[in-house]
């Protein structure tokens, strides 16, 4: 009874078919896993350099 549901289920939604973005162009995807990654990691340079760039006054604020 289980494994018939389960079974249903897998094959009813498919690989990949209930996700938010789609899977099915690979080069796109790579771009867009990179750009989602890479500004995770920007992020934590941009801070400190908005800090230190703050902290020296070279900031220009109108």
């Amino acid at each position: 009874m289980l494994e018939q549901g389960i079974q249903r289920f897998t094959t009813s939604v498919g690989s990949g078919k209930n996700m938010l973005f789609s899977v099915e162009n690979k080069w796109w995807l790579l771009i867009i896993m990179t750009l989602y990654f890479g500004s995770g990691f920007y992020a934590h340079f941009f801070i400190v350099r908005h800090q230190l760039l703050k902290k020296h006054g070279c900031l220009i604020h109108p």
